[in-house]
């Protein structure tokens, strides 16, 4: 699951359906997404940090809970 960005999108109200539209695909596919089930593209990424996040990184917005780095 992306936390950083699903924070994010409640902080400053993106809705799912924003993000659908500005990308042209389906509700249901930015929701897998989001919920980790399958991965944005790089572009898809870019175009979402680019246009309603332009503040944020692109490594903070998409970590996953995955890619995290450890602490020792």
């Amino acid at each position: 699951m992306l936390r950083n960005l699903r924070a994010e999108m409640a902080r400053i109200d993106v809705k799912t359906a924003d993000i659908a539209e500005l990308l042209s695909v389906r509700y249901g596919t930015v929701n897998d997404k989001l919920n980790g089930k399958t991965d944005f593209s790089v572009s898809h990424a870019a175009k979402i940090k680019n246009e309603f996040f332009p503040e944020q990184d692109i490594e903070y917005l998409f970590e996953s809970k995955e890619n995290k780095p450890c602490k020792n």
